[in-house]
């Protein structure tokens, strides 16, 4: 479970270190309001333990990134706005990064890079020298690498946000997605990510495909 406590702490301490030594208002307000978006009801998988993780893993990949603090600000925004049946989620999240980091007391070019990568996030492509993009793309995607279990439970999670949606639907869809990930030449752009990452994920992708194509089997 995220501790939502020390992840205020932390989003404090990264506040603080992006913006000019005792400048900018209370830093706590921020903090609070993003973490109570976390924890909205209609999340299953965009949680508090996403964010965390997402979170835990920029921290290993650090080394590869030109401002980790830009960074580490973009995942705590990359999905603060998040409403399962829209598409407009990261724009929204962009913008309220906007506001409130300018509001914060942060430079105008550290809130502008930060806005970037919360809209990179639509895509996850980000481009060979994008350095703070490489790591907050891989950072996010990381889950795809996890053990079997820990995957399972991404899956159970993902398929909740969108209960919505009818289960033949949200197959095809799935597995678009899936099928498209496994067609890049890289799912991770970071040295560490393809190293300890990149054989994980793939092979946990080809494994949901196939439980996906097993559901159009009729049953014997």
């Amino acid at each position: 479970m995220a501790d939502p406590h020390a992840l205020r702490a932390r989003f404090l301490r990264t506040l603080e270190a992006a913006r000019a030594p005792g400048d900018g208002p209370d830093p706590a307000p921020y903090a609070d309001d993003l973490i109570a978006r976390w924890q909205e009801p209609q999340r299953r998988y965009h949680t508090l333990s996403h964010l965390t993780a997402v979170l835990d893993h920029i921290d290993v990949l650090a080394e590869y990134a030109d401002d980790p603090d830009a960074v580490r600000l973009a995942a705590w925004f990359h999905d603060a706005v998040y409403l399962p049946e829209r598409s407009e989620n990261e724009e929204r999240s962009a913008r309220l990064a906007e506001r409130a980091l300018t509001e914060a007391g942060v430079s105008a070019a550290r809130t502008a890079e930060v806005a970037r990568l919360v809209r990179l996030t639509v895509t996850h492509a980000p481009a060979d020298d994008d350095r703070d993009g490489r790591v907050l793309c891989d950072a996010d995607l990381a889950i795809l690498a996890a053990p079997p279990s820990e995957y399972a439970v991404y899956t159970a999670a993902v398929r909740e946000e969108y209960h919505f949606v009818p289960v033949d639907a949200f197959r095809d869809g799935r597995s678009a997605v899936l099928r498209r990930l496994l067609d890049l030449p890289h799912l991770f752009r970071t040295p560490h990510g393809r190293s300890a990452w990149e054989a994980t994920a793939r092979y946990n992708i080809a494994s949901e495909l196939e439980m996906l194509s097993l559901g159009d089997r009729p049953s014997a």
